[in-house]
């Protein structure tokens, strides 16, 4: 990915977003195009045209968290947006460009997975950066059957999302679950734009998908730590599960996402059905391999 594009379309973007009149000022005459001019976003972040006009076109190499928290509140960025301008300040400076984090092992570690397996009454899952399912429990592993029976490995829940047909009748709000995917990836492309696997699997989605390329075009990013997701499971039926994403801290880029339901409702009766059709299924692959044993 070309870094200063990255760059010039997110604040080209933002500032789309942006009215006058949302921003305190007022407006004279006919805009030809939406958002913000880029004097009044200047203006507003207190630097010169010219200035922010070098910023927009995607040199942020050296700017100051000053400057960078004046641009943020000048275009009303949010939680997310603001940490996604920062990162991309980061990797625009000529160190981050000579710096190549470590490549990730294919899995986790033992104790994390042990972990996972202790869980043993709520589906849990650990997902990296680009949104690979590396590890999961048993529970996981059914309420995400349809995620693990496809083609990808490690399986990998933005492909399941855009590149398989199960995709719309598994996720009963698939057109959040696509945004919340896409805004996901962008920001993981700015905490590491060098991530050579995230720049393939960005090619690959927006050579395979539509949908994908459209909101990968929009440059939204969002923070992904907790809510609810709504589930039509292909045994269970329908499952509505809150969920928390936790870091695991010495595994740099790696979630821990554990999912539960409210008490006394449908979905935990559906959450033990889970369980109980895990169980059997566990207990036949079981009994498989060992009648296929010599």
């Amino acid at each position: 990915m070309d870094h200063r594009s990255v760059i010039r379309d997110f604040l080209t973007t933002r500032r789309a977003k942006i009215t006058p009149e949302r921003a305190g000022l007022m407006s004279y005459g006919a805009r030809r195009v939406p958002g913000l001019r880029r004097a009044e976003v200047a203006q507003l972040a207190g630097v010169s045209v010219e200035y922010y006009a070098r910023l927009e076109r995607g040199d942020l190499a050296g700017v100051s968290d000053s400057v960078l928290d004046a641009l943020a509140r000048a275009l009303h960025l949010d939680e997310a947006e603001s940490a996604h301008l920062y990162d991309l300040a980061r990797a625009a400076a000529p160190a981050a460009r000579r710096r190549r984090r470590p490549v990730p092992p294919p899995g986790v570690r033992r104790n994390v997975q042990r972990l996972l397996d202790a869980i043993t009454e709520a589906p849990a899952v650990v997902l990296n950066g680009r949104t690979d399912c590396l590890a999961a429990n048993q529970l996981g592993r059914a309420l995400f059957a349809p995620v693990f029976t496809g083609p990808a490995q490690p399986p990998s829940f933005a492909r399941f999302t855009f590149l398989d047909a199960r995709a719309r009748d598994f996720w009963i709000d698939w057109n959040r679950i696509a945004d919340d995917t896409v805004e996901m990836l962008r920001a993981q492309a700015g905490r590491d734009p060098f991530d050579r696997a995230l720049t393939d699997l960005i090619g690959e989605l927006s050579t395979r998908s539509e949908e994908f390329r459209i909101r990968w075009a929009a440059h939204d990013v969002r923070l992904h730590r907790a809510g609810v997701k709504h589930f039509r499971h292909p045994v269970i039926g329908e499952l509505h599960l809150t969920f928390e994403v936790m870091d695991l801290v010495t595994d740099e880029g790696l979630s821990l996402v554990a999912y539960g339901t409210e008490p006394g409702t449908a979905s935990e009766d559906g959450l033990r059905m889970l369980a109980s059709w895990s169980a059997t299924r566990h207990q036949d692959a079981a009994a498989d391999t060992i009648d296929r044993a010599p």
